[in-house]
């Protein structure tokens, strides 16, 4: 059997594994990035909206390639019809593009490349490699033969179904109230403001939203989240979106050019994401915003703790928990309230019914709110209808 070995052996080519290996390779360890794909970013399984504000903070230059449509904001509606407007005004670089994630995510692995890590294509982790109760490595399969990858740590990127959080005994389990099934089209030929994203609320979408990311002038993304805990059988989320389309006159005139379904968490933060020689990263530690289900700024944030963290053991010669925790502490310091918070908010915000969803989206219409955030959108509601976000009030 091949044996090769590294510092460090990222599981994943995507935003977490690319940013984990370049900060990793850019502070002088030996960086090998695995994917089982034999195209990295490909199949896209991404609504594909990011914001601009984090992205000079992780080292990531903007390239015009992977920019399809920079939008002006979001248009948030109430089942009912009413329209929220978010835009530079209150949201500031929150404010983004809908990108192609099949050159976005290549343009992150060819970072990671020039900071010197090694990237091998159609590889499989099997299994840990441990050696007297220690992770010394992963077990592959790389174009279809068997191959030893020994690593120093060994870094799980491998996504919401990930299996290395799994092998090493991290509970990433999900209930099904944290998790949205999630069903996808790319429509063309349809007529709709291509300058905003838009989401629609309420019981379209039960316990998640449908979401319409532009693409370019006549195309978009089109797509639902819907809670498993409120799905009866498994071509729900589908259904759910065929009946939003041919409600809306815009969109009832798409063509499909593709789709795709699969699944998101929504829950709150792990209770660890780290072993002795292994951590995991982005979707894979569920690092995804519960109220929306984004999660590449935070793949990517969380990626840069790892490799800066990852690149110091591997100086010192220690990843075990006593150099990881840094890791931990780091990522929880950048991104574990907002997680907390938007988790809390997403349990309180899924029970509420279609009416009281029109009563706080026609408020914020109404008033306005000054800077974007759970917290100052509940403020707002509450300084005029405190009856509708009494539930919510540990929130503000």
């Amino acid at each position: 059997m091949k044996r090769v070995e590294h510092d460090v052996v990222v599981v994943g080519a995507g935003p977490a594994g690319s940013m984990t290996a370049k900060w990793a390779a850019q502070g002088g360890a030996d960086v090998l990035m695995i994917e089982k794909r034999q195209e990295i970013g490909s199949p896209v399984r991404c609504g594909e909206g990011i914001s601009k504000q984090w992205l000079e903070e992780v080292g990531i230059t903007v390239d015009p390639k992977w920019v399809a449509r920079e939008v002006r904001g979001a248009k948030i509606v109430s089942p009912s019809g009413h329209t929220f407007l978010v835009d530079e005004k209150n949201a500031g670089n929150e404010v983004g593009w809908v990108v192609d994630r099949v050159f976005f995510d290549k343009a992150l692995a060819r970072d990671a490349a020039r900071a010197g890590a090694d990237i091998m294509l159609k590889t499989s982790a099997t299994s840990l490699i441990k050696e007297d109760g220690k992770v010394v490595g992963v077990r592959a399969q790389s174009y279809g033969e068997p191959i030893e990858i020994r690593a120093k740590c060994v870094v799980g990127a491998d996504g919401y179904e990930s299996q290395v959080g799994r092998w090493a005994g991290i509970d990433t389990s999900l209930t099904p109230g944290d998790i949205d099934t999630c069903y996808q089209y790319r429509l063309t030929n349809i007529d709709y403001d291509p300058d905003y994203c838009e989401f629609t609320l309420g019981s379209a979408a039960p316990g998640g939203y449908v979401w319409v990311f532009p693409k370019d002038e006549d195309t978009a993304n089109v797509g639902i989240g819907v809670q498993l805990s409120k799905v009866k059988t498994p071509g729900d989320p589908k259904m759910y979106l065929d009946k939003f389309i041919a409600k809306n006159p815009g969109l009832k005139k798409g063509k499909p050019l593709e789709a795709v379904a699969g699944a998101v968490s929504i829950c709150a933060p792990l209770d660890s994401v780290c072993v002795d020689n292994l951590l995991l990263v982005g979707d894979s530690a569920r690092m995804i915003d519960p109220i929306t289900g984004g999660g590449i700024s935070m793949s990517c944030i969380a990626g840069m703790c790892a490799g800066k963290v990852l690149a110091k053991g591997v100086k010192a010669g220690d990843l075990s928990m006593n150099v990881l925790q840094e890791y931990e502490k780091a990522w929880r310091d950048r991104l574990e309230n907002k997680l907390w918070r938007n988790w809390m908010a997403k349990e309180k915000l899924t029970t509420l019914s279609d009416e009281v969803l029109d009563q706080l989206v026609h408020t914020l219409t109404e008033v306005g709110v000054e800077k974007l955030s759970v917290q100052n959108l509940l403020a707002v509601v509450k300084a005029h209808h405190p009856d509708l976000v009494k539930e919510f009030e540990d929130l503000i």
